[in-house]
């Protein structure tokens, strides 16, 4: 026993020392992106129908580091504020898939091949399903949102002015370790426990190659949510174990680009078929992705494995580990102990809570809070992603537009509590 946990710190440490360095400077990335790009600018791109938009949408997507869970608010925001249903969708599935911090992952743990091919496969799954959702779906009707007025900032966007480097780096080493730390954490577990128990080249004789070991990846990967960053680890464990390239391929792309939730709030805010086909279009480009990325290896005779002994010199990335786990410690702490909260100053005059499902993330609370911060009479908002519950306090509050403005981004009111004074009405 003592023995297998040895083995399991050991892989944990060489994974995590691996790709510490670009994941560091992935969050460094990330913190600049959400510096420059605000939500006015993809709006003012994403308008509009035809190919274009779709093209756009899918760029702007593809640098972001947001799950599949955080995306759907910024696309419901995008809808909102008239980008079309392809645009739209073709942001969807392409956001989750990578990030400018998953492709850093993704390099120093699998190399450069699947570095770039990863972010194309993410590319073309958004060409794709939003030109058939242009192609198939009726002319819409070019409209404003309704209820509370949405958030004029992307939740990708912090919301503290107090400086754009300040900004950029409590959004790179603050709020986006505190959303993926912990899944990084199990991410980098399992993967340690992956290598530590099973044999070399097991899975391939258990699992086979070709399109029955992607299926199997895509059971896997749709109905569940995986982290675009934190699922790199464990694919590169199960290459090393004899999964091909291609079948690890599709659990990064269906796993990070889908959930039950995804689906559900998808089908919701953009209807059945534009939900169907964003569902089809994630499942076929995976397969067909995964078939050619084997071809690819397969042709060169190589591994999925980094070929570049060397590189970054050991004493560094020891240097970055440590610093990575000063990062991602307090995150961690934060989002497991710690209150996942954003409370405004004032608190006074009558109070409404309402309890919300689907909140995942800092992303979704950031979302929320700024929603409801914007409803008619509100004086104080506090967001608790623990419970799942929003307060708003304030004078002649507008319950159906407060429950109208938080559905509108794409979560789900379960209830809402009405308190004044001593009394308390229930709304279900």
């Amino acid at each position: 026993m003592l023995e297998l946990l040895i083995n399991v710190a050991t892989e944990f440490w060489f994974v995590l020392s691996e790709m510490a360095p670009y994941l560091l400077f992935g969050f460094l990335f990330a913190g600049t992106l959400s510096v420059l790009l605000s939500a006015e600018m993809v709006e003012r791109h994403l308008g509009g129908r035809g190919i274009w938009p779709v093209v756009k949408a899918t760029i702007f997507g593809i640098p972001l580091p947001l799950c599949s869970c955080s995306v759907i608010p910024v696309a419901a925001s995008l809808h909102r504020h008239r980008a079309s249903r392809g645009a739209t969708t073709s942001f969807l599935l392409s956001a989750p898939q990578t990030g400018v911090d998953s492709i850093m992952v993704t390099f120093s743990l699998l190399g450069p091949v699947f570095a770039v091919f990863r972010p194309l496969a993410a590319f073309f799954t958004g060409l794709v399903g939003g030109s058939l959702v242009t192609l198939f779906q009726p002319a819409e009707a070019e409209k404003g949102g309704n209820g509370v007025p949405s958030c004029e900032d992307e939740c990708c966007t912090n919301v503290n002015r107090s400086g754009r480097v300040i900004r950029l780096l409590r959004y790179g080493f603050v709020t986006l370790p505190r959303d993926i730390g912990k899944a990084l954490l199990i991410g980098l577990v399992i993967a340690g426990f992956i290598s530590a128990i099973i044999p070399d080249d097991y899975l391939s004789g258990v699992l086979g190659a070709g399109i029955g070991a992607m299926l199997v990846m895509m059971l896997l990967g749709i109905p569940v949510y995986v982290c675009a960053t934190a699922s790199v680890p464990v694919a590169a464990a199960l290459i090393a174990k004899g999964v091909s390239p291609g079948a690890a391929l599709v659990f990064l792309m269906t796993g990070p680009a889908t959930n039950a939730a995804a689906i559900t709030t998808t089908w919701k805010i953009m209807g059945r078929r534009t939900a169907v086909i964003y569902l089809t279009t994630v499942a076929i480009t995976a397969l067909a992705a995964g078939l050619f990325l084997d071809y690819i290896f397969t042709a060169r005779g190589g591994s999925a494995a980094p070929s570049m002994p060397g590189m970054i010199p050991a004493f560094v990335k020891t240097i970055c580990a440590f610093i990575l786990l000063a990062v991602l410690g307090p995150a961690i702490w934060f989002s497991v102990r710690g209150p996942a909260q954003i409370t405004s100053s004032s608190r006074e005059g009558p109070m409404v809570t309402l309890s919300i499902s689907g909140m995942t993330c800092h992303h979704c609370v950031q979302s929320v809070h700024r929603v409801l911060s914007k409803g008619p009479g509100v004086q104080s908002v506090v967001v608790d992603l623990k419970e799942g519950k929003a307060r708003v306090e304030g004078k002649n509050l507008d319950i159906p537009a407060l429950r109208r403005g938080v559905e509108n981004i794409g979560y789900r009111v379960e209830k809402v509590d009405e308190e004044q004074q001593s009394t308390s009405k229930k709304e279900e």
